[in-house]
């Protein structure tokens, strides 16, 4: 499908894209992972979806993703987290659901309790989370990493590995693993006051779905339900895997009564 231009919202000297679709509430909000951008095909599906079933829909880039601008190399967690409240506040009116992929999941859970502290987080209606990675740089990351990739951290301030997912390697600054520390949300019970609902493959290699099922006991008190796909991988952007994502997305905004919207 054809792409409309984005839109910018600049925000301390960075240039960070977006794109939203007017519609009724509660809409839905699309947060990607770790080096992927807006137009991939789950954000493009969640945007047809929203199309045919007359729903808003908000999505951005983060910065050095994507259409955004700034540089990859100076990301963190908390520097995301930022962008995604500032285009969260400002291009959304009224309940969202939030539908986080990946490290998109851990920004989803900050951005939540981030919005609660500012007493907003009526705001946020439900969650859907796919392959989610909260904590991942020292839940997944950090253990795994060799002696030889612990000294190109100390030494240059940064270490690569392939990616099986594109040409450019993966890159892991010493920054976001600090700042990884900082954002932390597998320490204690996390409220989230609104239904959860996860899906996971179960033959991830990127995110294991012993990570899913750790991040359910940290959920002990809400709605939650987690989907396991026996033969999923981490994308889960197949079609059978797009239509769970529908239908998951239609359950959680059919239980939410819907209002107009100018967005």
């Amino acid at each position: 499908m054809t792409q409309s231009p984005p839109e910018f919202l600049e925000l301390n000297g960075i240039n960070i894209a977006l794109r939203k679709r007017a519609g009724a509430n509660p809409g839905i909000v699309w947060l990607g992972g770790y080096r992927s951008d807006m137009l991939g095909s789950k954000a493009n599906f969640l945007d047809e979806w929203a199309t045919e079933h007359g729903h808003a829909f908000l999505r951005h880039d983060y910065s050095g993703h994507g259409e955004s601008g700034g540089e990859f190399h100076d990301g963190t967690i908390s520097l995301w987290l930022e962008q995604s409240l500032a285009v969260f506040r400002q291009f959304s009116s009224g309940p969202q659901i939030i539908v986080g992929s990946s490290m998109g999941g851990w920004i989803a859970l900050r951005l939540l309790a981030e919005l609660q502290r500012l007493g907003e987080g009526s705001r946020i209606a439900g969650l859907v989370l796919i392959a989610p990675a909260p904590d991942f740089t020292s839940e997944l990351v950090e253990p795994k990493l060799t002696n030889d990739q612990r000294r190109q951290i100390a030494d240059r301030g940064y270490m690569e590995e392939p990616s099986e997912y594109s040409d450019q390697p993966y890159i892991y600054t010493k920054a976001l693993l600090e700042d990884g520390r900082i954002n932390q949300v597998l320490k204690g019970v996390i409220q989230t006051d609104c239904p959860v609902h996860i899906l996971q493959g179960m033959q991830d290699e990127d995110v294991p779905y012993s990570h899913a099922m750790k991040l359910v006991d940290h959920l002990p008190v809400d709605d939650v339900t987690i989907t396991l796909i026996r033969d999923g991988d981490h994308r889960l952007s197949r079609p059978q895997d797009l239509e769970l994502l529908g239908r998951t997305v239609s359950s959680m905004a059919g239980s939410i009564q819907p209002t107009p919207s100018v967005q």
